[in-house]
């Protein structure tokens, strides 16, 4: 059957930016070298017309549906793809906004980084919108295959080829035990719709064996890309061996994405099963943060440090995800969303102290960071105390109502070690700012970075603690959108 030319409509930011991307990878053949800041530029301008698309949808549905299936039921549009899509454009901006004076410096501003870039937006996007097994997959790898080539995108760094590799294989380990997931379900339920496997769950999940299995596989393909432990091998090799940009990248929106791929998955088709699902998760979240928040104390490296910081942070989530209540799922949402974020501050203050034949990736390389540039250090302050959860930084927040949610859902001693190990991950941010605040710098040489670039980290600082102040506006969104 051939859709109809108005279903596309709903589409138009995805079609935007996948013939911008295009675009952009043609024009840039064609541009000299003192004159690649355009795909830069454009890739802006996309990000922004992507957001004012969505949004004109999002503003068209209000007082009509709140949720429209398309193509066949490969596609939802509902409050849930319209928030999450906004966070990750203006994360992504974000990103491309502190890598670009980083890429400038080391010779590697090409148009190809920026159109890698948009491809992994597009599969996010995909991903966020997927209401098909196939189209949950298709988005995923568009996503995993824009990252794995922009890790080793520096190529004449032998690390970040090594990591790239990696990262290529266990990648590829996890779609296969997704995709083998996806073909057990589909083999009992005889469809990728999501809409159809939950109807079929809730008629014949209890009984039917093939379905708890298929959910082993697809859960545990889920924690690759969430980066849970024991799952969590690539994280830190690849946070570390990536140039920097990347790490700040692949740190930050896909987490958004990976948060909506388990909503559509677990929650919308495998919800029936969710007293199989819940151990798996339980075990999923204790080890992240156990992994994450004991192993990040002995780092040295910072990069390493937020990356088990990561790791930590992704238990949260799955946290909120297992409570399988409305309050579950919008402060998983709300601390997805409040986390990529803080990670694209960490990791933008990172890269705008990197200069040309320095990266800035030890502790040690924040020693005196007060002395040097005052501001800077405060910003990094408040991105470490929302993470550790410090109020009144939204990362306290961000955990309590996560905390509250496994609390009402009568699972006490599973937020009592959520908030034992929290205090255990408190050490490693405050060591963060002990560096910064009580240490003599070993590097006196000036910080540059562009205008605009600070003032965009100062923003996302800023926002990281008016959040904090008030998280009521976006927690209202989030509890909408899962409404």
């Amino acid at each position: 059957m051939t859709p109809d030319v108005a279903e596309f409509a709903p589409l138009a930011a995805e079609i935007f930016v996948l013939a911008m991307a295009c675009f952009i990878l043609v024009l840039d053949a064609y541009l000299p070298d003192t004159r690649r800041l355009i795909a830069f530029r454009l890739t802006q301008v996309t990000l922004l017309g992507a957001a004012v698309l969505t949004w004109m949808q999002y503003d068209t549905m209000i007082g009509t549906t709140d949720r429209m299936v398309l193509l066949g039921g490969t596609y939802v549009a509902d409050t849930l793809s319209m928030v999450l899509k906004l966070a990750v454009y203006a994360v992504s901006a974000g990103v491309f906004l502190y890598s670009r004076d980083y890429l400038r410096d080391r010779g590697i501003l090409k148009g190809e980084y920026f159109v890698l870039g948009l491809f992994g937006v597009l599969g996010m996007m995909v991903m966020i919108s997927a209401h098909n097994m196939l189209s949950v997959y298709l988005g995923l790898e568009l996503l995993s295959l824009s990252m794995y080539t922009m890790v080793a995108f520096q190529r004449q760094n032998g690390v970040a080829s090594e990591a790239a590799m990696k990262y290529f294989v266990l990648g590829a380990i996890a779609s296969g035990m997704l995709l083998y997931g996806i073909s057990m379900i589909y083999g009992a339920s005889g469809s990728l719709d999501l809409a159809a496997i939950g109807r079929y769950v809730a008629e014949h999940g209890a009984e039917d064996r093939i379905l708890a299995f298929g959910v082993v596989f697809i859960v545990a393909g889920l924690a690759f890309k969430l980066g849970n432990a024991p799952f969590h091998m690539w994280v830190p090799d690849i946070y570390n061996g990536a140039p920097t940009s990347v790490t700040l990248f692949i740190g930050a929106a896909p987490k958004i994405a990976a948060f909506a791929m388990v909503m559509r998955v677990l929650v919308e088709g495998l919800g029936g099963l969710h007293a199989d699902w819940t151990p798996m998760l339980i075990i999923l979240a204790v080890g992240s943060l156990a992994v994450g928040n004991v192993i990040a104390i002995a780092q040295t490296n910072i990069k390493r440090m937020l990356a088990y910081s990561t790791i930590s942070h992704m238990g949260f989530v799955v946290l909120g995800i297992l409570a399988a209540n409305k309050v579950g799922y919008s402060g998983a949402m709300f601390y997805a969303i409040t986390y990529a974020l803080t990670s694209a501050g960490g990791f933008g203050l990172l890269v705008l102290l990197s200069r040309a034949g320095f990266e800035a990736e030890k502790l040690d390389d924040l020693k005196g960071l007060n002395d040097r540039n005052p501001w800077l250090a405060f910003l990094m302050l408040l991105l470490m105390f929302s993470m550790a959860g410090v109020p009144p930084t939204v990362g306290f927040y961000a955990k309590l109502s996560v905390l509250q949610a496994v609390v009402s859902a009568d699972m006490v001693w599973l937020a009592a070690v959520a908030v034992f190990f929290s205090i255990i991950g408190a050490f490693y941010y405050i060591r963060v700012v002990k560096v910064m605040y009580f240490d003599k710098p070993e590097d006196e040489a000036p910080i540059f970075a562009g205008f605009d670039a600070k003032a965009v980290l100062s923003v996302n600082g800023l926002a990281v603690l008016a959040l904090g102040v008030y998280p009521s506006g976006l927690m209202a969104w989030c509890a909408k959108a899962l409404g």
